[in-house]
């Protein structure tokens, strides 16, 4: 039988989360007001941000026309041993504070996630994460709380989620007392703002555009490599635009990472596809994800989209052999001594470099006087294991002047999208088939996925097998060759692999240095 609480102290809770990546953890703000000294004491392993909230908690509760009791004020946040970040625990905590004193009707957002941040005068400011808090909401048969610029992206979660979104504190707690209700918020659009450079622009490399267009059907990792001024940067900025628009699925996968790092404006999801293009002087936390609160990195923001690496050999060594795990697994842990978040990475990578240092390796005229030997050096700050995980290594030559005076070529990038979104549905529908509707493309196929839809001719077979021979592939390498060969017969439209697919995939498969 529960006993009830001594006379002289009262006790009141809300619920919030806790972020790991984009997992949410569930937490309980417990405040108790009890006789002493007047104090007002936050623990439960909370960062700074989170023991200052006490002055926003108290500025915000005076703009209300109140006064803290002069008790002693005890805020615990349960689980004691899970480690608490940021700022959206002001308003759980203000929320438990004004129950304690009876401002708020007991139990009135008992049944719902509460986050924001409070601002000194009362107004409720946006926070990251809303997203990720409001579908563990709806899976947990709760509401939401949150602040009202946050409301549009909660919003997308539908009927099923009953959301509060305040502009302040006295609007919520006008709502809890029934005085005023506040509507329930619309989902929040971006506009499709994004407009991507043309692949018209691009006047000859019509073997570098072939490959682009077999990366992008497939989901392929590439590597172009070329003398300075050749077109390898406008033909990775590109990329974005060839790709299909997100489905809803990949939508909310999308934002959900954007809303944990803060990126999302205004709230609005946006169905473009991600493209990022970090300095080769981002360090490994910036690349990778971490920090002290273990924030996703490019490769997570890049996630089901584009991330170009310029200069691919003046990246730090330790950030190169970082994205070998990704690259593999498609998701990224980032372990800190008190917190391990797991994000997904699911990138394409699209990487630049030149052969050297000057970079006219292949051009005597221009070649520095170590070459060839700078070409090798240079090209070797590239481990094989990274270089493995490439499916289509290739070369962009110099443009020559009379390919710039040429008019325009007639097919760019509506011409080639076309084409992927044909060879992106097919694979979607053959893995569907195969009892694998999760995976879209051909890139995310392994094992004995692989085998059934990599079926080839017996002349493709035995290229493939005196090529593995000769070229010593990897395992690794082997698959890779299939899955790019699977995908140029996509392109066609051919259901079994023939020797020009092997052959043409294998043409793209090649160490870098020489």
């Amino acid at each position: 039988m529960a006993r009830a609480l001594p006379a002289g102290l009262a006790a009141a809770r809300a619920r919030t989360v806790a972020f790991q990546g984009v997992e949410v953890r569930p937490v309980e703000v417990q405040v108790q007001l009890s006789a002493g000294l007047p104090a007002f004491a936050v623990v439960g392993l909370a960062d700074k941000a989170v023991t200052e909230s006490r002055e926003r908690v108290r500025a915000a509760i005076a703009a209300l026309g109140l006064a803290l009791p002069p008790k002693r004020i005890a805020v615990n946040l349960a689980p004691a041993d899970l480690q608490k970040e940021g700022s959206h625990y002001d308003l759980p905590i203000a929320l438990a504070v004004l129950e304690a004193i009876g401002v708020v009707p007991k139990d009135a957002f008992r049944g719902c996630l509460v986050l924001g941040e409070l601002a000194l005068d009362g107004r409720l400011r946006p926070v990251p994460g809303v997203l990720p808090a409001a579908v563990a909401a709806a899976a947990d048969g709760l509401g939401l709380v949150c602040p009202q610029a946050s409301g549009g992206e909660a919003a997308w979660l539908g009927a099923e989620l009953a959301i509060v979104a305040a502009p302040d504190l006295p609007a919520l707690v006008a709502h809890a007392q029934g005085h005023q209700l506040l509507p329930q918020p619309e989902p929040a659009v971006a506009e499709r703002t994004a407009r991507y450079p043309d692949l018209r622009d691009v006047k000859g490399q019509e073997s570098a555009k072939r490959a682009l267009e077999i990366a992008a059907a497939g989901a392929h990792n590439v590597l172009m490599i070329g003398p300075p001024g050749a077109g390898k940067s406008m033909l990775a900025e590109r990329m974005a635009g060839l790709l299909p628009p997100l489905d809803a699925h990949e939508i909310l996968e999308v934002s959900m990472i954007k809303s944990v790092a803060g990126r999302l404006k205004d709230g609005a999801l946006s169905p473009e596809r991600p493209f990022r293009s970090p300095h080769h002087g981002a360090s490994s936390a910036a690349i990778i994800g971490g920090g002290p609160q273990a924030r996703p990195g490019e490769v997570s923001l890049a996630h089901k989209g584009v991330l170009f690496l310029d200069e691919l050999p003046e990246f730090n060594r330790q950030v190169l052999e970082a994205l070998r795990q990704p690259l593999e697994a498609g998701e990224v842990t980032v372990a800190r001594a008190q917190v391990h978040a797991t994000y997904p990475a699911r990138f394409q990578l699209v990487a630049a470099m030149n052969p050297c240092r000057c970079g006219h390796l292949d051009d005597p005229r221009l070649a520095c006087a170590q070459a060839p030997k700078c070409g090798s050096t240079y090209q070797a700050r590239l481990s094989g294991p990274l270089v493995d995980r490439i499916d289509l290594t290739i070369d962009v030559p110099a443009v020559m002047p009379g390919d710039l005076a040429l008019a325009p070529p007639a097919e760019g990038s509506a011409e080639v999208r076309a084409r992927v979104e044909v060879a992106r549905a097919r694979q979607a529908e053959r893995l569907g088939q195969l009892g694998a509707p999760h995976l879209k493309t051909n890139a995310e196929v392994d094992g004995e996925l692989l085998d059934a839809v990599g079926r080839r001719s017996a002349d493709a077979e035995a290229l493939l097998q005196n090529a593995a021979q000769r070229l010593h592939l990897s395992a690794r390498g082997y698959h890779r060759v299939l899955k790019v060969a699977r995908t140029i017969a996509d392109l066609e439209g051919t259901g079994e692999l023939g020797r020009p697919h092997i052959a043409e995939a294998l043409s793209y498969r090649r160490r870098v240095v020489r």
